[in-house]
Parts: C-alpha cells; sequence; structure tokens
C-alpha cells in the first residue's frame, strides 16, 4: 500500500514506501507515478510519427486551397474488453456546428462520451472523465492522421467491467476513431477565390463569356468607379483556377487589365 503525504509543510506531494527488512523475502514496492506518465507517453509515441508527416500533408493541401473532408456521418463499433466503443464521425463547419453535433450522437446513459474536432487550424478535444490524454488527444491524432479536415469524431463508451489502464484507453480511443475516419466516404473540396477586375463598357461581353467558360461564381457589377466607361466586375474562382483565369481574359480581352484579389 502507498501512503500520501500531502502536509502543509511541503509544497510537494510525497509518495514514501513501507520499509521492508532485509531478511524478508518479499520484493520490494516500487511507486508506479511516474510509470503512469510513462504509460501514456508509450502509447501516444507509437502514432506520433505518422501525425508529424499527416501534418506536412495537410499544410500542403491546405496552402494549395483545398482541403478533404467526409460526406455523410459515418459510425463505427467495436467491442474491447467488454467494454463497448461507438465511434461517429461528421462533418462541422465551426465550433457551433461542432457541439450540435455533439448534443445530436453523444448519449446520457453511456459511461463516456469523448470527442475532438478540426477546422482548419482550430481543433479541441474532450476526455468526458476518462484519464487525462487517455481519449480527446487520441481521437485528434485519429483526424490529423486521417488526413480528413472540417470532421468531428465522437467516440461514446460502454463500460464492461474491466479497466483497460492508460495505455489500452489511448490506443481504444484513437483506434475506432481511426477506423471509423478509414470507413468514411470523403471527397475533396477546392476554397474559392474572391477576384475583381477593371474592364471598359465594350468588354463586359467577353469577359462574362469567360467567366462563364471557367464556372466562375458571384458574379457582380459596379458602376461606381469613380472612372468613366469602367465598371468593376466582382466573381470567384476555384483556387488553382485563378492564375488561368486571369490570363486567359487578358488574352481574349487584347488589354493589360488591372486583377484585385481577397
Amino acid at each position: 500500500m502507498f501512503f500520501l503525504d500531502q502536509s502543509t509543510n511541503t509544497s510537494k506531494t510525497q509518495m514514501r514506501v513501507p520499509t521492508i527488512s532485509s531478511s524478508s523475502t518479499s520484493p520490494r514496492l516500487v511507486p508506479t507515478y511516474h510509470n503512469h506518465r510513462k504509460r501514456i507517453s508509450a502509447a501516444l509515441s507509437a502514432i506520433s510519427s505518422v501525425v508529424s508527416k499527416t501534418r506536412t500533408m495537410v499544410s500542403k493541401a491546405a496552402s494549395a486551397g483545398e482541403y478533404t473532408t467526409i460526406k455523410e456521418r459515418v459510425t463505427f463499433e467495436r467491442e474491447i474488453k467488454k467494454s463497448k466503443f461507438i465511434a461517429v464521425a461528421g462533418h462541422v463547419i465551426d465550433e457551433q456546428s461542432a457541439f450540435s453535433f455533439l448534443s445530436q450522437v453523444k448519449d446520457p446513459r453511456a459511461t463516456h462520451n469523448c470527442w475532438a474536432y478540426k477546422v482548419g487550424d482550430q481543433y479541441r478535444s474532450n476526455d468526458d472523465g476518462e484519464p487525462s490524454g487517455t481519449a480527446g488527444k487520441p481521437i485528434h491524432s485519429a483526424i490529423v492522421s486521417s488526413g480528413i479536415d472540417r470532421v468531428m469524431v465522437v467516440v461514446i463508451r460502454y463500460f464492461g467491467g474491466i479497466k483497460l489502464g492508460t495505455g489500452g484507453l489511448v490506443r481504444a480511443y484513437g483506434g475506432v476513431a481511426s477506423e471509423c475516419l478509414r470507413n468514411s466516404p470523403t471527397c475533396l473540396v477546392k476554397s474559392k477565390v474572391p477576384m475583381g477586375v477593371e474592364v471598359p463598357f465594350d468588354l463586359i461581353g467577353i469577359l462574362h463569356h469567360q467567366l462563364q467558360s471557367f464556372k466562375a461564381e458571384d458574379i457582380r457589377q459596379d458602376y461606381e468607379t469613380g472612372k468613366d466607361g469602367i465598371v468593376m466586375v466582382s466573381f470567384s474562382v476555384d483556387f488553382d483556377q485563378a492564375k488561368i483565369v486571369e490570363d486567359a481574359i487578358k488574352t481574349n480581352c487584347s488589354r493589360e487589365l488591372i486583377f484585385y484579389k481577397r
């Protein structure tokens, strides 16, 4: 048995091991406080290298103006040592939609409803009563490793009577979250780039023809430019099409036009 000394005369908690006579054949007790932390670190380090590589991949994809997300809600279930784990993944666009999704799928009757979500560079996770770092963080790591963005994963646990230990919890929550995302149908979403260009009235027809051929959206015209015979036309195109659209318009209009991008 271990005894914790939390006397007010010391600022740190001390752990004392009962003295055992040298003539005793019983094994000496070993403090397990640091072992607890080591087991969590060891379990998380198994996926840390994968997470690092995937973060680079996701960062490159984001810089290219696109991201991968899931098309629909997906559920994955697994039983681990008599505990039932149910992972539910869904598309979210911000913190508000994430908490709305959580309220829809969580089960108040369950022992734990642990979760994590990622929207671009923003993310949050929650252990919901499990030991710190054993549920929410592994779920978040699974999301990062999958390369999927704008997604939330809620893992619902129904305790079966057998404790899994810290390492077991990390593997269980991270594992079911990974499997859930692996089974999810995904789609590539390309970001839109708002653009604008000032053109003479006589080029509006040519400009609109080019914008339609590139499937530009949100096309608007503003005649209050303060310049005679000039109109500002604003529109949005796919990120990877912006330079192509600009070059095509300049070529077909046979003018040196100035484009504005946001």
